[in-house]
């Protein structure tokens, strides 16, 4: 499947991390989204009912990121990638990026990433 909804580095403000700083005092993260799916009939019926609607997708994303904390931003991931599989039958699969331009690490870089992949199982 080769079809995708892409939402590109959503903004939020969260408390996400390890350190009790970045909990206490929160910091900016960014979450792409790659949602895979059919758009075949969306596209053919111009029907947003045979899609799903990259806004619900975005306030998903930011719902879990600012209303959850979590350790690690593998976890974050994780979350968003298993609510939106929940949610949304038609996806196939999800890619899920979290930027944290600001990682407490003792080095000069513009930030670290993880991205993860999840299909659906069965």
């Amino acid at each position: 499947m080769m079809d995708r909804i892409l939402v590109h580095r959503l903004a939020v403000f969260a408390h996400h991390g390890v350190l009790e700083e970045e909990n206490r005092l929160g910091q900016r993260f960014y979450l792409s989204l790659d949602a895979r799916l059919d758009l075949r009939e969306a596209g053919t019926r111009d029907d947003i009912a045979a899609s799903v609607s990259y806004a619900d997708l975005a306030a998903l994303a930011a719902r879990i990121a600012t209303e959850r904390r979590f350790r690690l931003i593998e976890a974050l991931a994780e979350a968003i990638a298993a609510e939106a599989l929940a949610a949304y039958a038609v996806l196939d699969a999800i890619t899920v990026r979290v930027d944290k331009p600001a990682a407490p690490v003792p080095a000069i870089l513009d930030g670290v990433s993880v991205e993860i992949t999840r299909q659906r199982r069965g």
